[in-house]
């Protein structure tokens, strides 16, 4: 039986999710781990399109940035980043839209933006990027992050992305395209949309997971299934290939880069 990380669970759950053959909008960090993954794995004829322009990307290792070279040199093509947004985003050919996240709450509303009061912010995250677009616009979101009450939280401290707004049919209501956030994947559990209330309710527990442990990461009263279960562990071909992808990651970049930013 194989030995895994936390971690390892969370991005092999994650790649999991990504259809073989989708256009996959991906943002850095665990989204770029998990979706490099997938392309590795079950999904080969998944296109990777970052928002600097590459269009089928293949890299080797996970890129530093959108506008590491690694994206642009193994891409199909490369295309101006405004025909990114507008051909490919606003015109819904986007089929899954990867996004990380510093703050989420229970309607899958994420903040990369500010942690504390936006004037006078404790800290300074990276900001929105291309985020707003592709939660508004792809045709569904896959959000992946790790679970504490200081990520999965009652009231964002600012709205950067919308996933479901105030629940129920508030998205469509705001004139957003797509089905928005269909799963929020982290290192204890895997979280999906109520079909009416869109409040975020645990479908299924990682391995060895307690519906304790995921009450006491979250920010609010978590809400479980009716049948909870279990996710599946990492096969031993998913970890030799995730564990692959970082090696070489670190051995181009140094230590530390594994995809683990959000």
């Amino acid at each position: 039986m194989s030995t895994y990380s936390t971690s390892e669970m969370m991005t092999v759950a994650a790649a999991r999710r990504l259809p073989d053959g989708a256009v996959c909008f991906v943002g850095i960090g665990l989204p770029s781990t998990a979706a490099n993954l997938a392309r590795l794995t079950h999904a080969p004829q998944t296109v990777l399109i970052y928002e600097s322009g590459p269009i089928g990307a293949k890299p080797s290792v996970l890129p530093l940035s959108i506008g590491d070279g690694e994206l642009a040199e193994t891409a199909d093509t490369v295309v101006p980043t405004p025909e990114i947004f507008r051909y490919w985003l606003q015109g819904e050919r986007i089929d899954v839209g990867f996004l990380g996240a510093a703050q989420i709450d229970r309607f899958a509303n994420i903040n990369t933006t500010v942690i504390g009061d936006y004037t006078k912010p404790k800290t300074r995250l990276p900001g929105a990027g291309g985020a707003p677009e592709i939660a508004g616009s792809a045709k569904e979101v896959l959000l992946i992050l790790k679970q504490s009450k200081r990520g999965f939280v009652r009231k964002l401290d600012f709205v950067t992305s919308v996933g479901h707004g105030e629940g129920g049919d508030h998205r469509h209501r705001l004139g957003l395209k797509g089905k928005g956030p269909t799963a929020v994947i982290t290192d204890l559990c895997i979280m999906e949309p109520d079909p009416t209330t869109r409040e975020l309710t645990v479908v299924s527990l990682h391995p060895g997971v307690s519906r304790e442990q995921v009450t006491a990461a979250t920010g609010w009263p978590v809400r479980f299934a009716e049948k909870v279960v279990e996710t599946r562990a990492p096969e031993a071909h998913e970890l030799e290939a995730l564990r692959a992808l970082i090696a070489r990651t670190q051995a181009a970049h140094g230590k530390g880069q594994e995809g683990e930013a959000s």
